[in-house]
């Protein structure tokens, strides 16, 4: 008989980019999944569908899906065989390279990693930024960061960071507010009082100043940033949640369904949260387009994400002080990140309008 092997050492041992391909293969297919159960049902395939008929929704979320399939193609890496490359890249060659890093080699006729000149160079410019004399190796469409990487590839890689960390706190955050917020609003009395305390108590801890502990304790990364904005950022929407649901307690519909016999479970499976999505849906989004920017603050400061949008704004503010200023890697971070949190809005107030009731009814 072959010896059992728990299954937290079975996960230690599999490398971390074959569990995020699986991560990665699994929202997608969630995704694709959730998509399709929306759009047939009788009620939100409706009203999901009205958001097509809005013009700037339609382009809003085409620049959102082109965010997203940027991230995601960024997210599914595998190693190459060896023999692949050139020596002089073997330990590069021998990291797990994404599918986006190989779409940009294959357009570009090289490997990511070795498409670079020594320092700057400018959008299109066929010479080195400091030494004229000197030609540059290629032409780079958006020019070179300092290091001399393209910046083109540089600001795309950082659609992965902002859509990770964009999402992955909301996925804590929104099933917690939603569970304290109508358990608070709709039973009231010491439920309330208690959720009222929980939520008064972490909304007094300064948001910057956990983080700080939280990453001194555990070290700069991924899942410690996420945890630290996820867990003080529900508390703005359990508010909202729960004023809400003391007022639709009140209805008389819900006062009729309990006189009914109704179960609580099934007056706010029904009733309450179909009622609370378009507050949930708004706040999402703008809490998205929060957490994308407060990355970007994090990482102007020091403890963000590495090869984000912020780590650009972070490297190049002193660029734009040089004579001759080098604003390129500065602007193409700026305008990414605009890009999405332009886009995330306009969506989200399209399909605010068109999940809420009360607008709905009057059309």
């Amino acid at each position: 008989m072959s010896e059992f092997i728990p299954i937290p050492v079975v996960i230690a041992a599999a490398e971390f980019h074959l569990i995020q391909n699986v991560i990665a293969a699994i929202l997608l297919l969630l995704a694709a999944w959730g998509l399709v159960r929306v759009f047939r049902h009788p009620f939100w395939g409706v009203r999901i569908r009205g958001v097509f008929r809005m013009g700037s929704a339609v382009v809003a979320l085409a620049v959102i899906c082109a965010y997203l399939l940027v991230a995601w193609t960024d997210a599914v890496s595998w190693k190459s065989p060896a023999g692949e490359v050139e020596s002089q890249y073997s330990f590069q060659a021998g990291q797990p390279r994404s599918l986006f890093d190989r779409l940009f080699s294959a357009i570009t006729g090289v490997p990511e990693y070795a498409y670079k000149e020594d320092s700057y160079s400018a959008p299109l410019a066929a010479v080195e930024f400091v030494d004229k004399d000197r030609p540059l190796k290629f032409r780079h469409l958006l020019g070179t960061t300092q290091t001399g990487h393209d910046s083109l590839y540089s600001t795309l890689k950082g659609c992965k960071p902002a859509v990770v960390i964009g999402t992955l706190p909301l996925l804590f955050a929104i099933p917690l507010a939603l569970l304290f917020g109508v358990a608070a609003g709709f039973f009231g009395g010491r439920t309330d009082d208690l959720v009222v305390y929980l939520y008064s108590t972490i909304a007094s801890i300064p948001g910057i100043l956990f983080l700080f502990a939280l990453i001194a304790a555990f070290g700069k990364g991924l899942p410690q940033i996420a945890f630290g904005l996820g867990v003080t950022g529900w508390i703005g929407l359990c508010r909202l949640v729960r004023a809400e649901t003391l007022k639709l307690r009140e209805l008389e519909y819900i006062q009729a369904a309990t006189c009914l016999g109704v179960s609580r479970a099934r007056i706010i499976f029904r009733h309450i949260l179909p009622n609370l999505m378009h507050i949930v849906i708004i706040t999402a989004v703008l809490a998205f387009s929060g957490l994308v920017l407060a990355e970007s603050v994090l990482s102007y400061i020091g403890i963000g994400l590495d090869h984000s949008w912020g780590a650009m704004i972070d490297n190049a503010r002193g660029e734009i002080s040089r004579e001759p200023p080098i604003w390129w890697n500065l602007v193409y971070a700026s305008i990414a990140l605009f890009g999405l949190v332009l886009s995330m809005n306009i969506v989200g107030d399209a399909i605010r309008d068109a999940l809420d009731p009360r607008v709905s009814t009057a059309e």
